[in-house]
């Protein structure tokens, strides 16, 4: 991915996020895991640390595994900026190590990122805040009853996808019993649980959300059955069309749903919404990745670019966000004290 220097001009919903110096911020790049993602992680850790140093932040790259991250208190930072994917960089895990360490971050905190990555629980917030998702059923493994009423219920066109996993690793499109036994059989391999899900046929749209606005839509053309891990990340095949051509209305409510996808987790900062249009024109949110990739195939870099934000620009402004935060919450401290004294 090229690197280019910030835009000139910021965009107006980032008006009143203050500018910082970058050569006086210490940021720490958290990358790798032991994910399932972790080359991905490793990926997208490497363009953002590109990223930051091309503007001038003074960077520490982290290869982090679960059972390092103590040794991030000792480590001289202003803010985190979390590019781990998967279990412990995605479900809320490490947000909620940084917390009890006082370590400021970048992003969604760790309820949030818990209830993104449980698929099932973030579809329950979805339908609490009237936003369109496929319907779907969890099947754990061993529960052969329950995965024959998941399946005659939804059946048969269904997608089977791990509960906690990203990167449509481990997922399968359905449109039969025995494509449904495979699926399942291959989530069970690595996960105690599936979630299996209405299958939308339609256009697969991504919206990137940075703080309060959905930007500009992408759509994803696949070489590949799906967008797939290959897709993603490998096949130069995958076409993203930026700005696609829609029905008319339907690229703002679709800009609408992904914010409320977002704000219905209790996302911050920044995240990415996966959604299918139909051909009936409804609008189905599918989940919200709130650390999703930074890497040359990434979609929420895509779409930041459809807005006039340039890569690094992006990460400029993501890792101001979390200093603007941060800013907030000592000066909510500071007051709390002068009305206790």
């Amino acid at each position: 991915m090229e690197i280019m220097t910030l835009s000139v001009s910021r965009p107006e919903f980032l008006s009143k996020v203050p500018s910082c110096d970058p050569a006086a911020v210490r940021v720490a790049v958290l990358m790798g895991g032991d994910s399932s993602e972790r080359q991905v992680s490793l990926m997208s850790g490497r363009e953002v640390s590109r990223a930051l140093r091309a503007v001038g932040f003074q960077v520490t790259d982290v290869d982090l595994k679960p059972s390092e991250v103590d040794r991030l208190a000792s480590l001289p930072v202003d803010v985190a900026f979390i590019a781990l994917h998967g279990r412990f960089g995605e479900d809320g895990t490490l947000q909620r190590r940084l917390d009890e360490m006082g370590i400021l971050y970048v992003g969604s905190g760790s309820a949030a990122g818990r209830t993104a990555m449980d698929k099932a629980r973030a579809k329950e917030k979805f339908v609490l805040a009237r936003i369109a998702t496929p319907a779907w059923r969890v099947v754990r493994r061993g529960d052969a009853a329950s995965a024959r009423v998941a399946y005659e219920t939804l059946g048969p066109a269904v997608v089977t996808k791990p509960l906690d996993d990203g990167s449509s690793i481990g997922v399968t499109l359905v449109d039969s019993w025995p494509q449904y036994e495979s699926g399942l059989a291959e989530v069970f391999r690595t996960r105690e649980a599936a979630l299996v899900e209405t299958r939308i046929r339609g256009r697969e749209l991504t919206v990137g959300v940075l703080h309060t606005e959905g930007l500009p839509i992408v759509e994803i053309v696949p070489r590949q059955q799906f967008y797939n891990y290959e897709a993603k990340y490998f096949d130069e095949g995958t076409a993203y069309v930026l700005n696609p051509e829609l029905p008319p209305g339907a690229s703002a409510r679709v800009r609408q749903a992904a914010v409320a996808g977002h704000r219905a987790l209790g996302c911050r900062d920044f995240s990415r919404v996966d959604i299918m249009l139909d051909e009936s024109g409804t609008h189905w949110v599918l989940e919200v990745n709130t650390i999703p990739g930074f890497t040359t195939h990434s979609l929420l870099p895509k779409s930041a670019s459809g807005a006039g934000i340039d890569f690094s620009s992006l990460c400029r402004y993501i890792v101001e966000l979390a200093l603007l935060r941060g800013r907030r919450r000592v000066a909510g401290k500071s007051r709390e004290r002068s009305r206790r004294a």
